[in-house]
């Protein structure tokens, strides 16, 4: 009988690192069909501009293809694209807080609340992101119409490509992201300084806690290729890097002065 507590941690712990799997699972799935784009990420992939085109951030043949009209169900469509995104990209890096959360849950007494609040702490997580998707579909929306993406979902000139590669590296170096990268890290911190919020707010501010760490990491899908898959496994790596092993500050750094020295170059070839 004296098993039975621990079975039942096993189990509950299994379950919920079993959803959270097949949540990774399924957005990643639908991130490779297109999600309702008219592309898979494959086809987006070797669709791209060639190399050399790329290092520079034009070409020619940006807008051969036709633009899409931004209509309320083709936003939508964008939206879940970058949904769906979010989640396979930024999840795997939240499931050791959301599995601490469910261990330190369980020295409550309501067992009913045990075994929902890690769901709902997910659900809060994703909601976070879910506001990010939103305010990039916005931005899309924008700089297609200004003819600063082209219809492949990346950048259209040097000038924005460059600003998105220096802008992304600076913040790698700023207090903001540091704090919020060190609370990523450290699952007890902060499940301790939060620990009086409900499990929706609570994951919904290590939602924003994570968003502070990596959106601007995020911004550079623009650059590379919003669907493109050696973007979105790089940069799911680095992030996963980033919170997860010893190196994650010091990489951080590094990979700030690499997008800026990038950047930097890109910008003088403009002179």
């Amino acid at each position: 009988m004296d098993d039975e507590p621990d079975r039942a941690v096993l189990r509950d712990r299994a379950v919920l690192l079993a959803a959270l799997t097949a949540v990774i699972v399924i957005s990643l799935l639908s991130t490779l069909s297109g999600a309702g784009m008219s592309m898979s990420a494959i086809d987006m992939t070797r669709m791209g501009r060639t190399p050399g085109v790329h290092a520079l951030g034009l070409g020619s043949g940006m807008f051969t293809m036709p633009s899409p009209s931004w209509t309320l169900a083709y936003g939508f469509a964008v939206l879940a694209m970058w949904w769906t995104m979010m989640l396979a990209m930024m999840l795997p890096s939240a499931t050791p807080m959301i599995l601490q959360y469910a261990a330190i849950s369980r020295l409550r007494r309501d067992r009913n609340s045990i075994r929902l609040s890690p769901y709902v702490f997910a659900i809060g997580y994703g909601l976070a992101w879910g506001s990010f998707s939103l305010a990039a579909v916005l931005l899309q929306w924008q700089l297609s119409e200004a003819r600063l993406l082209s219809p492949m979902m990346l950048t259209a000139t040097r000038w924005l490509a460059a600003a998105l590669l220096i802008g992304a590296g600076i913040w790698q170096f700023s207090a903001l992201k540091s704090h919020c990268l060190a609370l990523c890290r450290s699952p007890i911190e902060f499940l301790v300084r939060h620990r009086h919020q409900g499990a929706l707010r609570l994951g919904l501010t290590h939602g924003v806690y994570c968003l502070g760490c990596c959106w601007a990491l995020m911004l550079l899908l623009f650059y590379g290729g919003v669907m493109n898959l050696y973007w979105i496994i790089g940069l799911s790596v680095l992030v996963l890097t980033e919170k997860l092993t010893a190196a994650g500050p010091w990489l951080a750094r590094v990979t700030g002065a690499g997008l800026i020295a990038w950047g930097t170059a890109m910008a003088l070839a403009l002179v």
